[in-house]
């Protein structure tokens, strides 16, 4: 399992680096995304694990595909 916890860490840092990349801020990603912005908050930090559904709406709302936000 602890392979889990890094994978989270880093598709968390893969989020936020595509969302400054974009220049929007926590609230603003989690708005267009319609989630709560401390649920990104969670997921950037690696603590909380997307279900499928969420990881394809982040995904549309960076404007990448899904295999954009697997790309370290």
């Amino acid at each position: 399992m602890e392979n889990t916890k890094d994978i989270t860490v880093r598709f968390g840092q893969r989020i936020k680096a595509l969302r400054l990349e974009r220049g929007l801020s926590q609230e603003a990603f989690a708005d267009k995304c319609g989630l709560d912005r401390t649920y990104i908050s969670g997921i950037e930090r690696g603590v909380r694990n997307p279900t499928l559904e969420v990881i394809a709406v982040i995904a549309d709302g960076l404007g990448v595909g899904l295999d954009g936000l697997f790309r370290f």
